[in-house]
């Protein structure tokens, strides 16, 4: 018997926005890696001597806040780091770190779930991270604020309550305009990329049953429960 091949219609990935029926369609998602020395340091790295470094998830892995995912196969070591996110309404390449800002939609609390077990045997194999990073229902976003962001902005991450990962926004090594700047460098943003900013120290595991919730100074929060 011939199989079907009929292909079912396909709906965009997107996200929701505050304050409007509107959503923002993902193109793209762009995650940068130890952003944050203190996270770097137990991590096992020292980003102050390196570049900033970029890794992707795809856009189906986005998970709106309220959501209920399943505990991801082949892991037995699941990890939650909050982030901000970053949306990009107007695309560019090469842009200007003083020109940076006006490319910003808008921002959002996110968490870039992580099968840590997986990430360290491709580090220590020297292999791409994609199965520890892009896998399904691994991209937490919360709504996007549309406009600028508070400048003494908090992240705060709680799980069942318990607080686990504290810090302002300003300890990122690299600022949310010098990320847009290096990554324009090596792709031309588009209206519809997401970019996650990096995590603090504090990363630790999920289990199934826990909820995990971001949350960021002027932003709505995001949040998930493994099921």
């Amino acid at each position: 018997m011939t199989p079907d091949w009929t292909l079912p219609p396909q709906t965009q990935p997107s996200v929701a926005v505050e304050g409007s029926t509107a959503r923002f369609p993902v193109r793209r998602i762009f995650c940068v890696g130890r952003n944050y020395l203190d996270h770097a340091l137990e991590m096992g790295g020292n980003p102050r001597t390196e570049p900033p470094f970029f890794f992707t998830k795809p856009a189906d892995a986005v998970v709106a806040s309220g959501a209920t995912i399943p505990y991801p196969p082949e892991t037995a070591d699941f990890h939650y780091e909050g982030e901000l996110v970053v949306a990009i309404g107007l695309g560019g390449g090469s842009i200007e770190v003083e020109k940076a800002a006006v490319h910003i939609f808008g921002h959002a609390a996110g968490n870039d779930l992580t099968r840590r077990d997986l990430q360290a045997a491709a580090k220590a194999g020297r292999r791409p991270w994609d199965m520890a990073k892009g896998f399904d229902a691994s991209a937490l976003v919360g709504a996007i604020r549309p406009g600028p962001l508070d400048p003494d902005a908090v992240l705060r991450l709680a799980v069942n309550g318990a607080m686990r990962q504290t810090s302002a926004l300003s300890k990122m090594i690299w600022s949310v305009p010098e990320i847009i700047a290096a990554l324009s460098r090596f792709v031309t943003l588009a209206p519809g990329d997401l970019i996650m900013t990096g995590t603090p120290a504090g990363v630790g595991p999920l289990l199934r049953g826990d909820t995990c919730e971001v949350a960021i100074t002027g932003l709505s929060p995001a949040r998930v429960t493994v099921a």
